[in-house]
């Protein structure tokens, strides 16, 4: 029988989100159903309010969320009522071509439930990338729910379903820091922090924040910032190059994705470094760069979607380092408000005045 909950719905593009009654089916085979806890406000949520990312109106807004396994459907046998879990938006599904060639991170047949959420006059929901976690109660495939230590409290536990994995995955999987490196980060909002967390805890020797906040800069140092470029007035390749020798940083992180960034990343290396890009641009922009210096610089260019990380083996890892004191998700949250609050928290995170919103139920 279905379930009715109250849940943030985006019901037009560019409308103000609205508190509903929604209906969550009980779990077919391969689901489960989760009694959300918390779920964090992230850019993402606002691009599918703004239709940045699809037209599929109206959609089940979170995806950020921590909560405890309600019920499971058949089939399913990892999982148990009372499991403590934070959902994920990648679930490989180990066959496909990507999977086979032990790259599950690259799955290109991420699970999702199959039963949709509806409104409760039947329309159909899209849930925010397979999850929909601004609600009491949300429906996923198993594979989403990554069982992790119930310690952890839910309001920090559930950033690492997005936001945190992906900032620090961009350094510790994609960037691949190291010991000794130097590592710049470019937008010190909640990615950009995470990835100066993990290349910090990968062992980074010097890690450079760069914004044009100098909020956010002072924030940067409390997730392992060692010096900070304030880059409105001053030229941040001139200064990172400045603290590293005159080389240029081993690694780049551009957190911000947009093409001045990127350029500035490029330059911003060290001769063979390493530009890594976990911002996401918007369809409409290009990058144009003199074709003499990709090859001259060398090095490497890449992209980090979810941080290339693979949830059932990371999300664990991330909550034991939080829980030892090595990763400081509470610093990520800046304050925990109700599901009426979400539109207020798209104006405040516009406006640079939190690193997370997080929604408590």
């Amino acid at each position: 029988m279905p379930h009715e909950v109250h849940a943030v719905v985006a019901a037009k593009q560019g409308a103000p989100v609205e508190l509903r009654t929604i209906l969550v089916p009980d779990p077919g085979p391969g689901e489960v159903l989760v009694a959300v806890q918390a779920c964090g406000v992230c850019h993402t949520d606002l691009h599918y309010r703004d239709g940045a990312i699809s037209d599929e109106f109206p959609f089940l807004l979170g995806h950020e969320a921590a909560g405890v396994i309600e019920a499971v459907g058949p089939g399913v046998t990892a999982l148990a009522p009372g499991d403590y879990v934070v959902l994920a938006w990648r679930a490989p599904c180990g066959t496909c071509r990507s999977c086979r060639r032990g790259r599950p991170w690259y799955c290109f047949d991420s699970g999702n439930a199959t039963q949709p959420m509806t409104l409760r006059e039947g329309t159909p929901l899209a849930p925010a990338l397979g999850i929909g976690a601004f609600a009491e109660k949300t429906l996923v495939a198993a594979g989403q729910a990554v069982k992790v230590d119930p310690h952890a409290r839910p309001e920090a536990a559930g950033l690492i379903g997005c936001g945190v994995m992906a900032g620090y995955g961009a350094a510790v999987h994609t960037g691949a820091v190291g010991s000794g490196d130097t590592v710049a980060v470019i937008g010190c909002g909640g990615v950009g922090n995470a990835a100066i967390a993990g290349a910090s805890i990968a062992g980074a020797r010097r890690v450079i924040a760069v914004d044009i906040d100098d909020r956010k800069l002072d924030g940067a140092t409390r997730f392992g910032a060692t010096d900070t470029v304030n880059s409105r007035g001053t030229d941040p390749v001139e200064a990172v190059r400045g603290l590293t020798g005159g080389h240029g940083a081993d690694v780049v992180i551009d957190a911000v994705g947009r093409p001045e960034t990127y350029r500035q990343g490029f330059y911003m290396r060290d001769l063979a470094g390493t530009l890594v890009q976990v911002g996401v641009p918007d369809p409409d922009m290009r990058i144009d760069l003199p074709l003499i210096d990709l090859f001259s610089r060398g090095g490497a260019l890449k992209s980090s979607w979810y941080g290339d990380c693979l949830p059932s083996r990371d999300f664990p890892v991330l909550i034991d380092r939080y829980l030892s004191g090595r990763l400081d998700l509470d610093g990520f949250v800046t304050e925990t408000i109700a599901l009426d609050e979400v539109e207020s928290a798209f104006d405040k995170m516009r406006d640079g005045r939190v690193l997370r919103s997080v929604v408590v139920i």
